[in-house]
């Protein structure tokens, strides 16, 4: 299975020219003649880089660019892209620009069908019309055709009931588009949009309902995402990102890597390596400024800053003078499959490739999902032509194949010596992000989910004709 949570995808082209976001004239302006076809197909090209288009419509190992077969996880099952080249008869050759839009903007394909929001269309309905221009005239003109089909989505009965997302959209799509707000600066709301129309943070960071739908009173408060964890990256300085710096923030967006905080992995190391990194740093600069504004939400069960967590070790000299009946199982796996690159100390190469362990977000985390998932997954990310690997020990590692016990035995030495003691693994915990990690209440209902679903739609047109016709005899 093709999972976008732990393949990495090639980097197609080469930007155009820097674009600024002026949000007074509601798009993306860029410095050439936006008269153009050319200038727009531009702008297009640098807007489909910022909503990181390519990173899930192009499929790894060599696959040609935006030509799908991207095998996006989920807890449904594996949700594969389709071809966004201008193929007439396999891509998006024969959709209008009518077609174009509404399907970013509603998920709903030229011949009615519904796409799931693997595709983030729920983030996309903020684009403006000249984005939207902007991003089909791209496609159209500067996009090669591809002349291939990827392979079809094809999900569990009755989640391949594509119709049944109609109700879902009538129940939590928010079909508006994006307004700046007044009583912030230009580049606040020149972030905001960047954030959330284009590079879909929200998708990622904002915790989801039971029917796996954004939950708008917790903007990036942090949520699963298949195996791995998408933090809270709101303003809280304990339990977000508050005790970071404009310039760590920028950091990390632009490279993946903030020594003594955190490095990226996941679809968080693949935005970055296919979007972020090509982003202008005026417009990564705007994203900080949004995120660091963002009110902020805390979690009561934290009792330190994710990254504060841990300091370096010295058993090395215990351990290696010791029997190994005398050393924890944890510490022997630990020495003989992580010390080589992270160090016995737990500090990491001198180069700072291989990163400490301690002060690192991934360990000091009140859940060790993203710890465990690194562990099983690895971490692949190339920026500015320099790629950061390290393998995975999941089944089918060319390192060697560790058990759930294995990981959960590493896991808890980490923990206990260089990251938040108060965090226990078990196998247990290890089999359920082996399996693809949590999964909500919509994906556990199985075949009582559309009917739930219609109940709930049922329920919420009857509640907004009780609440016309109160309104009627209050007027009365």
């Amino acid at each position: 299975m093709k999972q976008k949570s732990h393949k990495s995808l090639r980097v197609f082209g080469c930007l155009a020219l820097a674009a600024a976001l002026d949000l007074g004239a509601s798009t993306v302006v860029h410095a050439q003649d936006a008269g153009s076809n050319e200038a727009v197909a531009q702008r297009g090209h640098y807007l489909a880089i910022a909503a990181d288009c390519a990173a899930c419509h192009t499929a790894p190992d060599g696959g040609k660019a935006f030509a799908g077969g991207y095998g996006i996880a989920s807890p449904l099952g594996s949700i594969y892209s389709t071809n966004i080249t201008p193929s007439k008869n396999y891509g998006i050759g024969n959709y209008t620009e009518k077609e174009f839009a509404h399907a970013l903007r509603e998920g709903v394909r030229r011949d009615g069908a519904h796409l799931y929001p693997a595709m983030p269309y729920t983030s996309y309905t903020k684009l403006t019309d000249d984005d939207i221009h902007a991003l089909y005239v791209y496609f159209m003109s500067s996009v090669k055709p591809v002349e291939s089909s990827p392979q079809k989505t094809a999900l569990p009965f009755p989640y391949n009931i594509r119709a049944s997302m109609a109700i879902w959209n009538a129940l939590f799509l928010d079909d508006t588009r994006f307004k700046p707000d007044p009583s912030k600066s230009v580049e606040v709301n020149r972030g905001h949009y960047l954030s959330y129309a284009l590079a879909h943070c929200d998708t990622c960071h904002t915790p989801r309902n039971a029917m796996m739908a954004e939950k708008g009173s917790s903007p990036l408060a942090g949520a699963s995402l298949s195996s791995w964890y998408a933090p809270n990256v709101t303003s809280d300085p304990v339990s977000g990102i508050g005790g970071w710096s404009n310039e760590d923030l920028f950091r990390y967006l632009k490279t993946g890597d903030v020594p003594g905080k955190a490095q990226a992995g996941g679809p968080m190391a693949e935005a970055i390596e296919h979007s972020f990194q090509y982003l202008d740093d005026a417009d990564i600069r705007a994203m900080v400024a949004y995120i660091k504004q963002v009110p902020a939400i805390s979690d009561s069960k934290d009792k330190a800053a994710r990254e504060s967590y841990g300091k370096t070790s010295d058993r090395e000299a215990v351990y290696r003078a010791l029997p190994t009946n005398r050393i924890s199982r944890g510490e022997y796996l630990f020495s003989g499959e992580c010390a080589a690159c992270h160090r016995p100390t737990g500090q990491g190469s001198p180069d700072g490739y291989y990163p400490q362990l301690f002060h690192n977000t991934a360990v000091g985390a009140p859940i060790a999902d993203n710890l465990i998932t690194t562990i099983l997954m690895g971490v692949r990310r190339e920026v500015n032509g320099h790629t950061t690997y390290m393998p995975g020990f999941g089944e089918g590692s060319y390192v060697d194949t560790l058990s759930d016990q294995d990981i959960a035995d590493i896991s808890n030495y980490v923990e206990q010596h260089f990251g938040n003691p108060n965090v226990k693994v078990t196998p247990d915990d290890v089999k359920l992000i082996r399996s693809g990690g949590p999964k909500p209440l919509i994906a556990q209902l199985g075949a009582y989910t559309v009917p739930a679903m219609i109940g709930a739609a049922l329920i919420f047109a009857l509640a907004i004709l009780f609440f016309i016709r109160l309104s009627r005899k209050v007027k009365a």
